[in-house]
This record gives structure tokens, sequence and C-alpha cells, in this order.
């Protein structure tokens, strides 16, 4: 499993560009989530135009192939990539969707 902290580089951006590549971004994730690629997506509270991703792919280079399908990859955002195992999962992980 991986840890992903993706930060959008908002100053490289057009701005004619930024609704689409934002709308694109979207979907990306959850076209991914649907796939079971994408385990949890979220925004950062506390830092703008970024957020994380827990993901799950079999391989590095599967990960790396994913996030090239990103909108904003390789030269708009930022990938920070984490790779751990995840030994407790809580039951109630579903009940802080949205919080």
């Amino acid at each position: 499993m991986y840890l992903i902290d993706i930060t959008i580089q908002s100053n490289r951006i057009p701005a004619k560009r930024a609704d689409e590549l934002l709308t694109a971004h979207r979907n990306w994730f959850t076209n991914q989530a649907e796939k079971g690629n994408f385990l949890l997506v979220g925004p950062f509270l506390d830092k703008k135009m970024a957020g994380l991703v827990i993901a799950y792919a079999e391989s590095r280079e599967e990960l790396e192939e994913i996030l090239s399908q990103d909108s904003y990859y390789p030269d708009l955002a930022t990938y920070g990539v984490h790779e751990f195992q995840a030994n407790i999962i809580s039951e109630k992980l579903i009940d802080y969707k949205g919080k």
C-alpha cells in the first residue's frame, strides 16, 4: 500500500485550463477509487491545493502508471509517495467519510 501526498503547483497552471484540469483530476480520483486502486482520497484542510491518497498497487511501477494518468502529471503537481504496510484498519473508518 502507498500513502501519496499530492500538491498541485497552481502557479504553473494556465488560467484558461484550470477548470478543465481540476475536473479531469477529480474524475481520475473517482475512476481509480472505482477500480479499487485508491482506497481513501481527501484534501488537506491546512494546505491549499493538496491532499492525501491511500492507494493499493501490486508494485511501485504499477503505481507510477496510475499516477501518470493524472491530468497534473508530471509537471503541474508533486507526488510524495511512501510505501507502507497496513497492520491495523478500524472497522469505523467508513464513519469518518466527509469529516
